[in-house]
């Protein structure tokens, strides 16, 4: 026996309305093709169901019998698809991030606060943590997007470029120079004046130092030997580096993405030229997810913000 939704959907509003011609009509099928469907069902369970004449339909014995499983079954499967369509217009309107500590403390903010105002009932929730974390919560389900510098394709994951930043250096500001609180001093370096210069940077395993590693090398040549990698200072997070050079510890080289997080610092920032080495900041997916409307809004809002921030590495000054 093989009794389907729509059969026994259709032998209850049968039996409820005593019916055949008014039941085709709410199921929106002829009245030939209900007979039809009932005979099957009849079949199926080798017994009528119904005794039909001209002017009335009856239940039989056996239909008596079956009318309370068929209802409760009903109305039972109906109140679990509620349920289940609740929880997608709740999955809906929940908007999961995932973005590493810089992007978390200087943009989202920002972000979040444009996108709530413009949608009051989506639920925003934010992920912080490392690039390598924020790949996987994206690629478990565990976050609908994630955003920082992804160097690497994935095989699960759907990569979308959103903005191209430059790579520069970050020193002490010098004192000499009078400026405007917040406005940190700016201007262009080559890669060989980095060659004398004590640097700081992120772990080994971040993609970030790595990109900076394979220039610094071209550039270190033999004295590479006398200057090894372990022998820097490494912090994990943007915000620590700049700090550090601030305070006159080292040179730090990151993406001018990070420039908002330097206004409020005492440091100078210069474009690293010759070559002038670019890093793609993106969004990422898990690969084959239907994308909803609200992750093209909140997308838009973030490249529009990206682009502000490029900007600000053109302007140049002393």
């Amino acid at each position: 026996m093989n009794l389907s939704l729509r059969q026994l959907k259709a032998f209850v509003l049968v039996a409820t309305l005593g019916n055949f011609t008014r039941a085709a009509e709410r199921l929106h099928i002829t009245q030939a093709g209900l007979s039809v469907m009932m005979r099957e069902m009849e079949t199926q369970l080798g017994s009528r169901l119904f005794d039909r004449t001209t002017r009335s339909v009856t239940l039989t014995e056996a239909g008596h019998a079956l009318l309370p499983v068929a209802s409760a079954a009903v109305g039972q499967l109906d109140a679990v698809a509620s349920q289940i369509a609740a929880f997608g217009q709740v999955s809906r309107k929940t908007l999961r991030i995932a973005a590493t500590p810089l992007v978390s403390s200087h943009l989202m903010p920002e972000w979040f606060g444009t996108f709530a105002s413009a949608h009051p009932d989506v639920d925003l929730r934010l992920h912080e943590a490392e690039i390598a974390q924020v790949h996987a919560l994206v690629e478990q389900g565990d976050a609908d997007m994630g955003f920082g510098f992804f160097t690497k394709a994935s095989h699960g994951i759907e990569r979308t470029l959103l903005q191209s930043f430059r790579l520069m250096k970050i020193t002490a500001a010098p004192r000499r120079l009078p400026r405007k609180s917040g406005e940190p001093s700016k201007g262009s370096a080559t890669w060989d004046a980095l060659r004398d210069e004590t640097l700081i940077g992120l772990p080994p395993d971040n993609p970030i130092q790595q990109l900076i590693e394979t220039h610094l090398a071209r550039i270190e040549g033999a004295d590479r030997a006398e200057r090894p990698i372990d022998t820097r200072a490494v912090f994990r997070r943007f915000e620590t580096l700049i700090g550090m050079a601030e305070a006159g510890i080292g040179t730090a080289i990151m993406p001018t993405f990070a420039m908002p997080a330097c206004r409020h610092r005492a440091v100078r920032w210069e474009v690293l030229t010759h070559p002038e080495v670019t890093l793609g900041f993106h969004r990422i997916v898990k690969r084959g997810r239907a994308k909803p409307e609200l992750w093209r809004q909140f997308t838009e809002l973030a490249v529009s913000s990206l682009q502000r921030i490029d900007a600000l590495a053109d302007e140049r000054g002393s």
